[in-house]
């Protein structure tokens, strides 16, 4: 079998607009393995490009790919972009399930029904703006992009404007000093958790922050992205953010996901900005999360597969053959 991509461009619906910048597209890479699909998607604050995942799979498109061999053909991978690796994952996953004819949640043993009810993402901006979107979504579960001057200011309009449960994510926006004055005053409005409130790779401040019990749960996100950094974190988190596009895929996330269930840390399934193709492989693994966070497709003016759908805040996996995503007609 051989491989084959296709770069998109994602035109967003609103401005997308975190800690790290701002963007009204993304551009990312669709991945083809026989009849198997997956998507990279370049995350830039992950240090991912369209250009360098799309180099990465020239350094791969000449082998063989036998989903029935899938372990063996994911270790032999080269070091170098999760997002691509995490693509070709996929694919292999989707091509395994229509060989067997069962969707991949049936393969994983999974009951989708179990998925928990995922966020929607409200992203940085004037804080009357953003408690408009808030209102107007009609969603109950809101993740907050934060890291900015107005952070209290934008909860509290937020919390005016709707009673839905909150979500916090300073994407490493704050410092130690700033995130432990803030976060109580923020936990006043009442927060599931805190997203990644301090620098990357700053595992004690997150212990430290932790110990002070300021009154929200603390989540690691940015610093998260394999099964061994998730062990790095016992004790310094309540919890860890697991996406497809960190990890490499399906196999490494489902690692860290059980190693995060071993140290008593809860999981939340996230997402980066991905079309319902990415999305819809994330959310066959949901039912093993406490918390998810797959609003991607809902972020896009032109989202080409058909996939996972959404009943309010509840997600509806396909049940067709792998990942269940089709293209759909130009």
């Amino acid at each position: 079998m051989s491989l084959s991509w296709e770069p998109y461009t994602l035109q967003l619906k609103t401005t997308w607009r975190i800690a790290h910048g701002a963007s009204d597209v993304r551009h990312n890479v669709f991945v083809r393995i026989h009849e198997g699909l997956g998507e990279a998607a370049a995350a830039p604050h992950h240090g991912e490009s369209q250009a360098g995942i799309i180099a990465y799979l020239k350094e791969v498109v000449g082998r063989e790919w036998d989903p029935f061999r899938m372990e063996d053909m994911l270790n032999q991978l080269p070091v170098g972009s999760a997002a691509a690796r995490a693509a070709i994952d996929l694919a292999l996953h989707d091509e395994l399930g229509k060989r067997l004819g069962q969707p991949l949640y049936c393969l994983l043993g999974l009951d989708p029904g179990q998925a928990p009810l995922t966020s929607f993402t409200i992203s940085m901006d004037e804080p009357s703006i953003m408690a408009e979107r808030a209102r107007a979504s009609g969603l109950p579960i809101l993740k907050i992009k934060l890291g900015g001057a107005d952070d209290e200011k934008v909860i509290a309009a937020i919390r005016q404007a709707t009673t839905a449960r909150l979500r916090v994510d300073a994407n490493a926006g704050w410092s130690r000093e700033r995130a432990a004055a803030l976060i109580p005053r923020l936990a006043e409005y009442g927060l599931e958790f805190v997203e990644q409130p301090l620098p990357v790779g700053d595992i004690e401040g997150l212990r430290w922050l932790r110990g002070k019990k300021l009154g929200a749960p603390i989540f690691a996100d940015e610093n998260v992205k394999t099964a061994k950094d998730v062990a790095a974190h016992a004790g310094a988190v309540d919890g860890v953010v697991i996406k497809l596009m960190k990890s490499g895929g399906i196999r490494e996330a489902l690692r860290a996901i059980h190693v995060a269930r071993a140290l008593d840390m809860q999981v939340m399934i996230g997402c980066m900005v991905e079309t319902t193709l990415g999305v819809t492989a994330a959310a066959h693994l949901a039912p093993l999360c406490d918390y998810a966070d797959l609003d991607g497709p809902l972020l896009i003016a032109n989202d080409p597969y058909d996939g996972v759908c959404y009943q309010g805040a509840r997600l509806v996996l396909p049940d067709q053959p792998g990942l269940g995503v089709r293209r759909k007609p130009a």
